[in-house]
């Protein structure tokens, strides 16, 4: 008997006022490679919260957010044969990919160009399909996906603090990879939240010599209670100094905006600063920052289905989650106030599961 599309209950904002509000919203049918997902949490990103204010211009409502997602499988279709019933799995920022292109044949669907275009992977959610169908994301009950982009979540993780690696996780671990990081080097990291956190962890795992950079002294502790090996104050003219030209390559996770010349001093010549952050404003650089000591400044965004699959092997191995603060979905509007304030550590994750259903109550400042 043929699948039928389903109603599920969802978290949405229909307008750039960014309120969540209870909706519900319908499931495509499963189709014969698909599974059907049981969400029990979704991880509240950073740029959940870009999106539904509209702040990058191409925000499409009603828009349900959550590419952070961890749950159960609930069913999967006639010729699905990665997961059963009851496997614990994960989906990220993306859910397919045009799969032919030379970026989608060698593992990094999400620089996918299947269209002639730069990112043409379907995103998890604020994407529109051919046939005009909004994506819509983890923030809902249920979700079905292609099984080529569902993620196995190590049976040994939690899966509440499990969620927030298919995004902070992942931007923070491909570069690592792409830019060669090994247990020798020395690696820096420029801010201490979602994803500067899960860079120190990753980097401490992998045996590096670990330097958090940071504005705020009262970090310190924290940061060396992840297992940091040193920490800098950038206003420190003396540490600078101490640290100046000890560094590999240099992660910075910031989305606030700042000067990149304060951090160039740190790196070895030849070495790279890796950008993962996106703040509002662009960054002013000169030519002299660089050239002197051949540096190289680089970007990365999130990570391929591999490579995303190898890192939660890892995390599993080496135990690894994020650090979260779980909330019911009743919450989730306050959640994004005190995300916009930096107010949390280090990242919400929304109980959908136990808390999002068709009696569940509606959400706070809706």
């Amino acid at each position: 008997m043929a699948s039928a599309p389903h109603k599920t209950f969802a978290l949405a904002a229909h307008d750039e006022g960014g309120v969540l509000s209870k909706f519900e919203i319908e499931r495509r049918a499963l189709g014969p490679k698909d599974v059907k997902i049981a969400i029990k949490f979704c991880g509240m990103c950073h740029s959940d919260l870009h999106q539904i204010k509209g702040e990058w211009g191409n925000s499409k409502y009603p828009m349900v957010p959550g590419h952070e997602i961890v749950g159960l499988v609930e069913a999967v279709g006639t010729e699905a044969q990665k997961f059963k019933v009851g496997a614990k799995v994960g989906v990220g920022v993306f859910v397919d990919s045009c799969r032919a292109c030379a970026n989608c044949r060698q593992g990094d669907e999400q620089y996918c160009t299947g269209n002639g275009i730069l990112n043409s992977a379907v995103f998890t959610y604020n994407h529109t399909l051919p046939d005009g169908t909004l994506v819509q994301g983890g923030y809902a009950q249920t979700v079905v996906v292609d099984e080529a982009y569902v993620l196995r979540i190590p049976d040994n993780l939690d899966l509440a603090a499990a969620a927030p690696l298919l995004c902070a996780g992942i931007t923070v671990w491909s570069p690592f990879l792409h830019f060669g990081v090994r247990s020798h080097h020395t690696i820096g990291v420029v801010g201490l939240g979602g994803l500067g956190h899960m860079a120190v962890k990753f980097a401490v795992a992998m045996g590096c010599d670990v330097a958090v950079i940071s504005h705020s002294p009262g970090k310190e502790a924290l940061a060396k209670k992840l297992g940091a090996h040193h920490f800098i104050v950038i206003s420190d003219e003396a540490a600078k100094s101490a640290h100046a030209r000890t560094m590999d390559y240099i992660v910075d996770t910031v989305s606030a905006p700042h000067k990149l010349q304060d951090y160039l001093p740190f790196l070895k010549t030849g070495a790279t600063l890796c950008l993962v952050g996106i703040p509002t404003k662009p960054y002013e650089l000169h030519a002299g920052d660089v050239l002197m000591q051949r540096l190289k400044v680089a970007g990365s965004v999130i990570g391929g289905i591999r490579e995303t699959q190898e890192m939660l092997d890892f995390c599993g191995r080496h135990g690894i989650t994020s650090m979260i603060e779980t909330v019911p979905a009743a919450y989730a509007n306050k959640a994004m106030t005190r995300l916009e304030q930096n107010d949390v550590k280090f990242r919400f994750v929304l109980d959908i599961g136990g808390t999002l259903s068709a009696s569940s109550p509606e959400l706070e400042g809706a």
